[in-house]
């Protein structure tokens, strides 16, 4: 006997649903949306031409804070927003419920993974916007290797997040667990300074984190030049191990 399975509409429906239910949550989309905008501005604002020979040419603000931008929105919406969501389907019994219906959780994570890409496609665009009509930055000089390494980082995230998910016990946990990942990582990956500034250990300890080594990589892509392999396979490694635990301990119920 084959088993039914939904229909495309049940998944595109679901999918709607996630993404209104996003969009209502107005809290939760100021941060991973307002934060990164606001650092763009002030950033773009504060910035000048010098120390271009460091990014081959290119000011600070084209080569170091629209790639540190771009890799903040996708770590906030995918450390801090979906997991929030998940976390809160589970202790709420939604995921149990769905369980017996020909609607499998799966199809929540899914849909949801979905509707926070859609966010961070907002996101991303929005950022561009500003920093190019109102700061005149230059679009990546590699761009097909920005945007992989973009997706990569996008992976890295949400891997990450689907793993704080899969151990938080509500939703505010959820958030607690991601922002403390979130800064943590920002912190040691150059978001409030230079890694330069930080103790040599640390500094090194940065550029291999999730955070550091994606805005790392962007920005290579950004200059033109081929990222650092190590930084790709530190991303990539996290990914892969993240995935796999969070696809171990899940929690349905």
């Amino acid at each position: 006997m084959t088993a039914h399975r939904p229909p495309a509409r049940a998944w595109a429906m679901l999918t709607w649903t996630e993404a209104k239910l996003i969009a209502r949550d107005t809290a939760g989309l100021v941060i991973p949306l307002g934060l990164p905008m606001l650092i763009m501005v002030m950033s773009g604002l504060g910035a000048g031409d010098a120390g271009t020979e460091r990014f081959r040419g290119l000011p600070a603000m084209d080569a170091f804070v629209v790639p540190m931008v771009l890799v903040m929105v996708v770590a906030l919406i995918g450390l801090v927003n979906m997991p929030a969501v998940l976390a809160t389907y589970r202790r709420t019994g939604v995921l149990r419920r769905l369980a017996v219906t020909p609607a499998h959780p799966l199809m929540v994570l899914a849909a949801q993974v979905a509707a926070s890409l859609a966010q961070v496609l907002v996101g991303v665009v929005g950022a561009l916007l500003v920093a190019r009509l109102a700061f005149d930055v230059s679009m990546p000089r590699s761009a097909f290797t920005a945007a992989g390494v973009f997706c990569l980082v996008t992976m890295t995230m949400y891997a990450l997040g689907m793993l704080v998910a899969a151990v938080a016990p509500s939703a505010n946990a959820a958030v607690a667990i991601g922002l403390v990942g979130f800064f943590l990582t920002m912190a040691f990956g150059g978001g409030f300074g230079p890694r330069d500034n930080l103790p040599d250990a640390l500094a090194t300890l940065g550029g291999y984190l999730p955070y550091g080594a994606g805005v790392e990589s962007l920005s290579a892509a950004w200059t033109g030049v081929s990222p650092d392999p190590a930084h790709l396979g530190a991303l990539a490694v996290t990914a892969l191990v993240a995935g796999v635990v969070a696809a171990k301990v899940f929690r349905w119920d």
